[in-house]
């Protein structure tokens, strides 16, 4: 997410063949260019037909566009403060036909979700700016800054997520795996029944992400599914549990 203004016609923008070749997704050529965790958040995103879900700070819409694909039959809402993103977002969604399944809409998380005047929603999801502090980043791209950093830090992300969703409502959220004890005693505030699954780089490394799902009012047992790993050591680009899950083939469950 960012707070750069400039019109999506104005930026150098390049097209990527995102869920095995079904969405087309148009995105800046330089500075933050969405990829693997788009992908496994949106795999992540599991939904009965006629509910409705939003997803803070789509940006162009890479996993928007890819979790309304997987279900056709629910409505999915993304939101963007920034101008071009949000541009992008909404000719992207044209560009795949999408129209009457998926929207995107300005607003700003640090406005929290009762300044969209929504209702609330089934579900909600995002992929928020891994860091707080800009001491944190070391000379990142301009065009990559805004989207690293949240302005009203990570509680600003999930205070917005609790709103958004219903008494019983799923939120779901990538981020860094180092930040979970922070995501949790968040989104603690106000939900539980906590399922996480680590997302590891190879086998034998820690994980660098986690995807964390809470329900809104939840009390069951937290509980701390087996991990996915995305790379084999001397084998094929991606495991064939990631490589089917990228393509669109497989979910990334939640059991």
């Amino acid at each position: 997410m960012s707070n750069n203004l400039i019109p999506s016609e104005a930026v150098d923008v390049r097209e990527s063949l995102l869920l095995g070749g079904r969405v087309r997704l148009l995105q800046p050529a330089v500075g933050y260019r969405a990829g693997m965790d788009a992908a496994l958040l949106a795999a992540a995103i599991h939904s009965q037909p006629g509910e409705r879900i939003i997803e803070a700070g789509c940006g162009p819409g890479a996993a928007l566009l890819q979790a309304a694909r997987r279900a056709p039959q629910s409505l999915f809402i993304g939101v963007e403060r920034d101008a071009a993103a949000l541009a992008l977002a909404q000719r992207n969604i044209t560009l795949n036909a999408m129209d009457a399944t998926a929207a995107a809409v300005a607003g700003d998380v640090d406005r929290r979700f009762a300044a969209l005047d929504l209702a609330p929603f089934d579900a909600a999801f995002a992929n928020p700016p891994f860091f707080d502090d800009p001491t944190g980043l070391r000379g990142p791209h301009p065009a990559k800054r805004e989207a690293w950093l949240a302005d009203g830090g990570l509680e600003a992300w999930t205070q917005f997520l609790l709103k958004a969703v219903r008494e019983g409502g799923r939120i779901v959220v990538i981020h860094r795996a180092d930040r979970l004890a922070d995501l949790l005693a968040l989104l603690g505030a106000g939900a539980g029944s906590f399922r996480i699954r680590p997302i590891h780089p190879f086998a034998d490394q820690p994980a660098k992400r986690v995807l964390v799902r809470a329900i809104k009012t939840g009390r069951a047992p937290l509980a701390l599914l087996p991990p996915l790993v995305i790379h084999e050591r001397g084998g094929g680009k991606h495991t064939l549990e990631a490589d089917a899950i990228l393509r669109g083939e497989e979910a990334l469950g939640w059991t």
